[in-house]
C-alpha cells in the first residue's frame, strides 16, 4: 500500500482509498497514478509514461491529459497549485506529495455502510471481484424484506457483468424470496407494451408461489390475469384477452403489493435501456407508492447505450435524487480479478507467466472481453493443454505477442451489431477516428471525411453522449492557435473492429489524407510530427513518403542529441525501403546506410559537435 496524505494506493487490489472510502478507478487512470506514485519526486516524461502503459503501440500524448484531469478530480488537486501531480509543460509530470509504504491490512476492506449489513460469505463461481456489489444488493433486499420497497439500477457497459451479478444475487436469495424476471428486447418497445412485465408475471404464476400470484391478480387485476391466458373461461369456452391499454397500471401495482405482503418479491428487468414506455411507467409507480411492501425492483441498464431512452435516464436520476432508488455501477476488473477469472475459466491456479497481464491489457478489465481474448489465445494455439494421465495443464506454446490482431469473432459480431444501429455517417465518422488509434482529434476525422471541422465536432459530441465506448477527452491547441477537440475509444477492441471493417483502399486513402493534413497543420515544423506522419504513410503502403518521414524524424532526433532514437528510426526506414522498386530502393538504402554508419561512429565527430544527417538523398 502506497500512502500519500489521506490517500492509499492499493497496488495489490488496484484501487484507491481515501481513509475508509474505496474509490474505483478505470484501469488506465489507475496505471498512470500508480506509475507516478512509484516514481515520486522526479520528472516522468510523456514518452516514459506512454512506453510504460502502451508498450509497442503508438499513442498520442494528448490522451495523458485526459487521465490527468480525471485523477486531479478524484484527488481534488489543483493544477495551478498542485498537492499531488505537478505538470511540467511540454515535458511530463512529477508526483510531488511524500509517499510512504504501509501494510494493506490497515485499510478497511468494506467501505460502504450498507455493504456491512449483509456480507456474503463467498462469491458464486460465476463471478469474481463483486463482493461489495453483492453485499449492497443483499442490503437492499434486507430493507425490502422489512417492508421498505427498494429500486436498484445495476449499470455498466456491455460485457461488464451486470446480468452475472444479478444471477448470483438471485441464487443467493434462494427460496427466501419470489423472483420474477423480464427481458426488455430491442425493437419491441414500440410494438408491444409491457413485454418484460408480462414475461415476469408469467414466471410468477408458474412458480412455486403461483397460486398466491394468480389469486392476487384475479382479485385485484383480472385484466392482467386474462392477458396471461389464465382467466376463467366464459360460457362459450373462450377467455377474454384485453388489449394493453385495458390493463390498468394501478390494479397491477396493488396486486404486486399483495403478493409482496408476506414474502419478499424481487422483480428483475434486464436491459432497461430497451424498455417500452409502459414498463418504465410501471417501475416509476411501484418505486414511488408509499404503502409498505416487501418489494425489490432490480433493473440492469446501460446508461450510454445508443438506444437508451431519455425517459429511463430521467427516471433513474429522479429516483436517485429523491432517495427512492439506488445505483450500483460496475467498474472494470482489476488485474488480480482478471487473473482469478482466467484461473476459473482454465480450471487451474498456476497460470503461464504474463498471461494475466496480457489479458488484462487487451480487455481493460471487461470480463466478457477478457474471456474472448482467452478463447482467442486457445483458438490460435498460443495456449494449449499439455500432459496426460489426468495431469494435463494449460501451457503457453508461443509468445503472446504473436496473437493475431483480429478481434475474436463472437466479440466482433457483438460490436458490429452495436455499430450497425448507427446511421451511415456516424459509422463512417467512427471508422475515421479508428485510424488514429486510442485517441482521435476532430481535425483528423474531418480531413478523412472531407468535412467542416465544426460540423464533425458536433457529431462527435453527440456520439460521445450516446455511446458507452466513445468519450470526449479534451481539447488540443494547434500551431495556428485554433483548438480541436479529441476523443478516446473506451476499449481497443472497438477501435479494432471499426478499423477492420473498412475496405483497404478506403483506409489507405484516409491515412494519406491524415498525414497530409498533419503536414499542413505543422507547416515549417513537420519534423516534430514526422514520426506520426510516417505511421500513416506506412499504413497506406506509401513506402517512399513513409521512409522520407522517418528520415526527417531521425534528423529531428539528432538535433535533440537523441542518437539512440534516431538510429531506431533509421533502422525502421531501412526496413520500409525494402518494399520500394529496385532502383529507388538501392538509391535510398545507400544514403540511409551511410547515415546509420555515421551515427555508430561517434569518434568521427567531436563530443560537442551535433550529428546532422543529410536532408536529401
Amino acid at each position: 500500500m502506497k500512502q500519500f496524505e489521506s490517500f492509499g494506493l492499493d497496488t495489490s487490489n488496484e484501487c484507491l482509498w481515501r481513509r475508509d472510502e474505496q474509490i474505483t478507478l478505470p484501469p488506465k487512470p489507475f496505471a498512470v497514478l500508480r506509475y507516478l506514485v512509484e516514481n515520486p519526486g522526479r520528472l516522468v516524461t510523456h514518452d516514459e509514461l506512454l512506453d510504460a502503459l502502451w508498450p509497442e503501440t503508438y499513442v498520442q500524448p494528448q490522451v495523458l491529459r485526459t487521465y490527468m484531469l480525471e485523477l486531479r478530480k478524484v484527488l481534488e488537486d489543483d493544477a495551478k497549485n498542485p498537492r499531488f501531480i505537478q505538470t511540467l509543460p511540454k515535458r511530463g509530470y512529477r508526483f510531488v506529495a511524500p509517499v510512504t509504504d504501509s501494510p494493506a491490512a490497515e485499510t478497511s476492506a468494506a467501505p460502504e455502510a450498507e455493504a456491512q449489513a449483509a456480507k456474503p460469505a463467498a462469491l458464486p463461481a460465476a463471478i469474481v471481484d463483486r463482493t461489495n456489489e453483492l453485499a449492497r444488493l443483499q442490503a437492499h433486499a434486507q430493507r425490502a424484506a422489512g417492508g421498505h420497497r427498494q429500486a436498484v439500477f445495476v449499470t455498466g457497459e456491455t460485457g461488464i457483468g451486470k446480468t452475472a451479478l444479478v444471477d448470483a444475487f438471485c441464487r443467493q436469495m434462494g427460496s427466501t424470496a419470489s423472483v420474477a424476471r423480464g427481458q426488455c428486447v430491442q425493437g419491441l418497445g414500440r410494438d408491444e407494451a409491457y413485454y418484460p412485465v408480462m414475461e415476469a408475471l408469467g414466471q410468477l404464476c408458474a412458480s412455486s408461489d403461483g397460486e398466491l400470484a394468480c389469486r392476487a391478480l384475479a382479485r385485484l387485476a383480472p385484466a392482467w390475469l386474462a392477458a396471461l391466458g389464465r382467466a376463467p373461461a366464459s360460457a362459450d369456452g373462450s377467455s377474454a384477452r384485453p388489449a394493453p391499454q385495458e390493463r390498468l397500471l394501478a390494479d397491477l401495482c396493488a396486486a404486486l403489493e399483495e403478493m409482496a405482503a408476506e414474502k419478499l418479491l424481487i422483480l428483475v428487468f434486464e436491459d432497461l435501456h430497451w424498455a417500452d414506455d409502459a414498463t418504465v411507467d410501471l417501475i416509476s409507480a411501484l418505486a414511488r407508492r408509499r404503502a409498505p411492501a416487501r418489494l425489490l425492483i432490480v433493473a440492469t441498464y446501460r446508461p450510454h447505450d445508443a438506444a437508451s431512452r431519455h425517459r429511463v435516464k430521467e427516471l433513474k436520476q429522479d429516483l436517485l435524487m429523491r432517495r427512492l432508488g439506488a445505483e450500483i455501477e460496475l467498474a472494470a476488473l482489476a488485474r488480480p480479478a482478471v487473473r482469478q477469472l482466467i484461473a476459473r475459466e482454465l480450471g487451474q491456479e498456476a497460470l503461464p507467466p504474463e498471461l494475466g497481464e496480457f489479458v488484462h491489457r487487451h480487455s481493460e478489465g471487461n470480463p466478457l472481453f477478457a474471456i474472448a481474448v482467452l478463447e482467442h489465445l486457445i483458438a490460435q494455439g498460443i495456449l494449449a493443454r499439455e500432459g496426460a494421465n489426468g495431469e494435463s495443464r494449460w501451457q503457453q506454446r508461443a509468445p503472446f505477442a504473436e496473437m493475431e490482431a483480429a478481434v475474436p469473432r463472437e466479440l466482433a459480431q457483438m460490436i458490429e451489431l452495436e455499430i450497425e444501429r448507427l446511421n451511415e455517417r456516424e459509422q463512417r465518422l467512427l471508422e475515421a477516428g479508428s485510424l488514429m488509434h486510442v485517441a482521435f482529434p476532430t481535425w483528423a476525422v474531418a480531413a478523412t471525411l472531407k468535412e467542416d471541422v465544426t460540423q464533425t465536432e458536433e457529431t462527435c459530441d453527440d456520439l460521445a453522449r450516446r455511446l458507452h465506448f466513445v468519450h470526449r477527452a479534451g481539447e488540443d491547441e494547434l500551431p495556428d492557435g485554433t483548438r480541436s477537440a479529441f476523443y478516446v475509444f473506451a476499449h481497443e477492441v472497438y477501435r479494432e473492429v471499426l478499423y477492420r471493417r473498412q475496405p483497404p483502399s478506403r483506409r489507405a486513402n484516409s491515412h494519406i489524407r491524415i498525414a497530409e493534413r498533419l503536414g499542413r497543420i505543422f507547416a515549417g515544423r513537420e519534423a516534430t510530427v514526422a514520426r506520426e506522419m510516417a505511421m500513416h504513410f506506412e499504413a497506406a503502403g506509401d513506402w517512399q513518403r513513409a521512409a522520407s518521414a522517418l528520415r526527417a524524424a531521425a534528423r529531428h532526433a539528432c538535433e535533440r542529441q537523441a542518437i539512440a532514437e534516431a538510429e531506431e528510426l533509421l533502422q525502421r526506414a531501412l526496413r520500409i525501403a525494402e518494399n520500394l522498386p529496385e532502383t529507388e530502393r538501392k538509391a535510398l538504402l545507400g544514403v540511409m546506410q551511410k547515415e546509420l554508419a555515421e551515427m555508430r561512429e561517434p569518434s568521427a565527430r567531436s563530443a560537442s559537435e551535433p550529428l546532422v544527417l543529410a536532408k536529401k538523398a
